[in-house]
């Protein structure tokens, strides 16, 4: 049966306990499509089109199955509604289901990544947020990560790298000692 009320879809997703798990080989189709969904309801209209046309389904596929050993979901088996990828200190990756935003997802996930980061050495991590990106930079916000400036990333894609100007956003981790 569809989910399609407000509040039908928070007691749907309430009923998910929030527990952050390793991504599975099997969910990687339904990542790829929580990810292209995301970066087209997100980055499409403040990116440039050119990068825009690269961000196909299947680059999000293939940039997940390399790693994958870096990606951590919320969500049943094999219906993951969120994820997150490391890669060294940066948060690399953060993508909730459209259906799922707003329920503690990405809160999840963001507590998870920060104590990855903090356990692995990290004292201060980061992550690169689209310019433009509000709705993302007020979450990044409220969860005590600040804006550092303004830098050029060098983004992948399938040839090569795309240079765009991003938002960086730091977060110091204090890490029990």
């Amino acid at each position: 049966m569809p989910v399609t009320s407000r509040f039908q879809k928070r007691r749907v997703v309430g009923l998910i306990r929030m527990q952050v798990r390793d991504a599975q080989i099997s969910e990687i189709g339904r990542l790829a499509t929580i990810w292209y969904d995301g970066w087209q309801d997100a980055h499409a209209r403040i990116l440039p089109l050119e990068l825009a046309r690269l961000r196909t389904l299947e680059s999000f596929d293939e940039r997940l199955r390399v790693a994958l050993a870096s990606v951590r979901v919320v969500g049943p088996a094999d219906a993951p509604l969120g994820f997150c990828m490391l890669r060294g200190a940066e948060l690399y990756q953060l993508y909730v289901s459209s259906q799922a935003r707003g329920f503690g997802v990405a809160s999840a996930l963001i507590v998870d990544a920060e104590a990855r980061l903090g356990d692995s050495g990290v004292d201060t991590a980061w992550l690169a947020c689209a310019i433009g990106n509000e709705r993302a930079a007020r979450f990044y916000e409220k969860c005590g990560w600040h804006r550092a400036g303004t830098v050029i990333e060098h983004l992948e894609v399938a040839n090569g790298t795309f240079p765009l100007e991003v938002w960086r956003y730091e977060k110091y981790l204090r890490r029990a000692e």
